[in-house]
């Protein structure tokens, strides 16, 4: 294990100071605790917007707190869900009188404990909805979307949801516009190589030198295929094509796009899926409103990336255009 850490113990929360320290007039902590993260611009009146879920995906979750986006993120150890008590916190220093919405992934951690604080945050008279995201078409057959995990496609449902919020809806609206984002995103992954947690000290799991896992899971879950890795072109046209036929998309349809890294996969060769994402789209008759290419749901330093397809129509469309701001993402007005 290579890493910049002092004990690996300490990572999380050493992570966590080098943040607070370095933009000090955008975050803050709730109850003195600094995995309980809040926006140092709170909003009276608004919809309160919170996360949670563990570290070492930045940016997803805690990335995201900001101008236009979400308000609160309770932070776990390395893909380790926060505690109820801290989810509680977080939603206790969001609260703008305007009830709380939770927004996070699909695993069995934070479900469990985002409930336990809904039902703790109801006693403290806040009203809290929840929306659990599940992109990852990978991880279970149409039919039992209940079952998929939340990926990368969950910045999507921040994004609109955070720019619905911010325009002033009500709590219900606002749970609506991030449902009907949750319904019209769709995600596959690729992993290149595997990824170290700092407490464990070695790999999580294996894949060869010449190796590539379609659809694997962002803590290093099976995919749906373990093979010989293929050319970029190759391995987008198998990626997308489930992904297009899930909701399905269709001629005429417009989107947002997201060729998302997962940690040590340079930008240049995301780029290069992208171009056949492109050609993709265009041949399939669907229009691109806008893309998004980077690091946005990472898995420590995994190589690999992921592909996200939002649906759009006018209301979406006019939410995703919204500006943003955190200090790990920023959009101006499109």
């Amino acid at each position: 294990m290579k890493k910049f850490l002092n004990q690996p113990e300490l990572f999380v929360d050493e992570m966590l100071e080098g943040i607070y320290a370095a933009h000090p007039t955008l975050l803050a902590c709730a109850a003195g605790d600094p995995r309980c993260l809040v926006s140092a611009r709170p909003v009276k009146g608004k919809v309160g917007l919170a996360t949670g879920g563990g570290s070492g995906h930045l940016p997803l979750f805690l990335g995201y707190v900001g101008a236009g986006l979400l308000d609160g993120c309770a932070v776990g150890g390395v893909f380790q869900s926060p505690s109820a008590d801290q989810m509680l916190e977080v939603t206790k220093r969001i609260d703008q009188g305007a009830g709380v919405l939770y927004i996070y992934g699909n695993y069995t951690g934070d479900i469990m404990n985002f409930d336990m604080a809904s039902e703790m945050a109801d006693l403290e008279g806040i009203k809290v909805l929840s929306l659990v995201g599940n992109d990852d078409v990978a991880s279970s057959p149409k039919g039992q979307e209940h079952k998929r995990r939340g990926v990368a496609g969950i910045f999507f449902i921040y994004k609109a949801a955070g720019a619905a919020a911010a325009e002033g809806m009500s709590l219900d609206e606002v749970k609506r516009v991030a449902e009907k984002a949750k319904a019209n995103v769709r995600t596959m992954g690729v992993a290149l190589t595997p990824c170290i947690v700092p407490e464990v000290g070695h790999a999580t799991f294996a894949i060869g030198e010449n190796e590539m896992e379609i659809g694997m899971g962002i803590h290093g879950e099976p995919g749906i295929r373990h093979g010989a890795l293929r050319a970029a072109d190759d391995v987008v046209d198998e990626m997308i094509s489930p992904i297009l036929a899930d909701l399905p998309f269709a001629k005429g349809d417009e989107v947002a796009v997201l060729v998302n890294g997962l940690g040590a996969t340079p930008k240049e060769e995301l780029y290069v899926l992208f171009r056949r994402v492109s050609a993709v789209l265009k041949s399939a008759g669907i229009s691109v409103f806008h893309v998004y290419v980077g690091e946005y749901a990472t898995s420590m330093e995994m190589a690999g990336a992921s592909i996200s397809l939002l649906k759009l129509d006018e209301e979406l469309k006019r939410l995703i255009a919204r500006p943003a701001l955190s200090p790990f993402f920023e959009q101006q007005q499109l």
